[in-house]
């Protein structure tokens, strides 16, 4: 079953984070994610959500999208968005 990493970012130290930006595609490879939603401009339908940065992953599982996060491959990638940009992060199980 597809697994999706959703991520709301505020960054907060634009150029240190076009780094982290150009570490995660290669981290993605490995565990079969791909970029369906990658800080493109949202459009708010209802409420008061309107995230400044929004992405999403799509991974073949679960599984696979834990891997990844917890992986040598992004862990340094990780950690520089950690000290660049607040974030949210889940993932939600698709059908």
């Amino acid at each position: 079953m597809s697994a999706y990493v959703i991520v709301q970012v505020d960054v907060k130290d634009p150029s240190r984070y076009d780094d982290y930006k150009k570490m995660v595609p290669p981290s993605l490879e490995k565990f079969g994610g791909r970029f369906l939603v990658r800080g493109g401009k949202t459009h708010t339908l209802e409420g008061g959500w309107a995230p400044k940065r929004f992405v999403m992953v799509e991974f073949p599982s679960v599984e696979q999208a834990r891997a990844w996060w917890d992986s040598p491959e992004y862990r340094a990638a990780r950690d520089l968005r950690w000290a660049t940009a607040e974030s949210q992060m889940i993932i939600a199980e698709g059908i």
